[in-house]
């Protein structure tokens, strides 16, 4: 065999997607293994609207395990990116000692070089940390030819990273056991399950959250006993609720879920000591026009969702997204034109009757919201097929256009 050939990198490329909680993950049991105090159960988004996607090339000529992200170089040294890359070559090797002729055992000793952008801001309370873990663990398998069980990898990573390993609707099961081999994401349903659900991410805000999760969810553990109550009085009942309500379909009951326990996340990071806000004045609008809205239909249609930053998640019903959108606008005026504030799936047009507008009631708020995204349930991770999507050039580094 030629030498040229020999050092000639084996890239692959795949993408995953973010997903948005409706029982939330605050607060850990084990930090080093990322094991929850409670289940948690969320939502993948497509990604066609919202997604990482991550280059992996190994080769015999590579120095180091080097990383970029959104054309940064990071440290590779960060212990979580650590613990995936070392789990996924634990197992790697496994498969080779036990004799897989499938598995090409060269590639087992090169560096790896990672490759990874996302195509929503990073920091913004949008999961970019989820999407990005699964990606790489994703990727980093099929790179090494690890099949099977990869969310308990994605979980060391990024808590919430286990569950982006799925499309659909999926939970994070908590487990029991100290060594967190229990602790694994499931698919309660897939993406197709529920065509009508729509999902609107209304960003108020593309900056930098003030406390960001981990530090955000020790001091909760030390100091909430809120969060103590939720996990293990509350949340147990809520998520057979919630996986009963996605099932049979039934959106009144999955909204006041999703809602209730957005509400008490952030109770308890209220009761956390010192507290933590992460919900903006911005945010705090979203929520009345939300319950302002169903009120003056006298039944639930739309349902609002906020993680660890002042994004609102709205989840309703295609039929309704075109008004709701509308009222969006009308009590956030944006800076932008309509084109520039509604991203992703098209919205059509609606009039806002006046009757709706005074039975709102809520004072304009201009500028409030940058933009919306407008998507839906989606997949799991992917391969792209396409050599021309790599993120990394033939020499295992990153293309100039990133």
């Amino acid at each position: 065999m030629p030498e040229n050939n020999m050092d000639k990198p084996k890239i692959v490329t795949c993408t995953a997607p973010v997903n948005i909680a409706v029982i939330k993950y605050w607060g850990k049991r084990n930090e080093e293994l990322i094991l929850p105090i409670n289940s948690s159960l969320s939502v993948t988004l497509h990604q066609d609207q919202l997604k990482t996607t991550t280059t992996v090339a190994t080769s015999r000529s590579f120095q180091e395990d080097r990383i970029w992200l959104n054309g940064k170089e990071e440290d590779i040294t960060h212990p979580r990116l650590q613990s995936c890359l070392r789990e996924i070559r634990r197992l790697a090797r496994k498969r080779r000692n036990d004799g897989d002729p499938s598995l090409d055992s060269t590639g087992l000793s090169h560096k790896v070089h990672i490759c990874s952008v996302n195509n929503f801001p990073t920091a913004a309370g949008l999961a970019s940390s989820a999407a990005g873990f699964a990606c790489l663990v994703y990727t980093l398998a099929r790179v090494f030819g690890v099949e099977g069980e990869l969310s308990g990898i994605a979980r060391q990573g990024s808590g919430s990273a286990c569950r982006s390993m799925y499309g659909g609707f999926v939970q994070w099961i908590m487990g029991e056991k100290e060594d967190g081999k229990d602790s694994l994401a499931q698919q309660v349903e897939p993406q197709t399950h529920w065509p009508e659900l729509r999902i609107l991410v209304v960003v108020a805000s593309a900056e930098r959250k003030p406390v960001g999760s981990t530090s955000g969810m020790q001091t909760s553990v030390r100091t909430s006993c809120l969060l103590k109550h939720r996990a293990q009085s509350v949340v147990p009942e809520r998520m057979v609720e919630m996986i009963d309500a996605v099932r049979r379909k039934d959106f009144p009951a999955f909204a006041e879920l999703t809602m209730k326990d957005s509400n008490q996340f952030h109770a308890t990071c209220l009761d956390t000591y010192p507290p933590i806000f992460y919900l903006s004045r911005v945010s705090h609008q979203v929520i009345s026009l939300v319950h302002r809205y169903n009120k003056h239909y006298g039944e639930t249609r739309v349902a609002y969702t906020f993680d660890a930053g002042p994004n609102a998640v709205i989840f309703t019903l295609e039929q309704h997204v075109p008004e709701f959108v509308q009222a969006v606008q009308h009590f956030f005026p944006p800076d932008t034109n309509g084109e520039d504030f509604i991203k992703g799936l098209p919205v059509s047009h609606a009039a806002l009757s006046e009757e709706l507008k005074r039975g709102i009631g809520l004072e304009p708020m201009a500028k409030g919201i940058n933009y919306i995204i407008s998507t839906k349930a989606g997949p799991g991770p992917c391969v792209v097929e396409d050599p021309t999507q790599h993120l990394l050039l033939s020499d295992g580094l990153p293309k100039k256009t990133m």
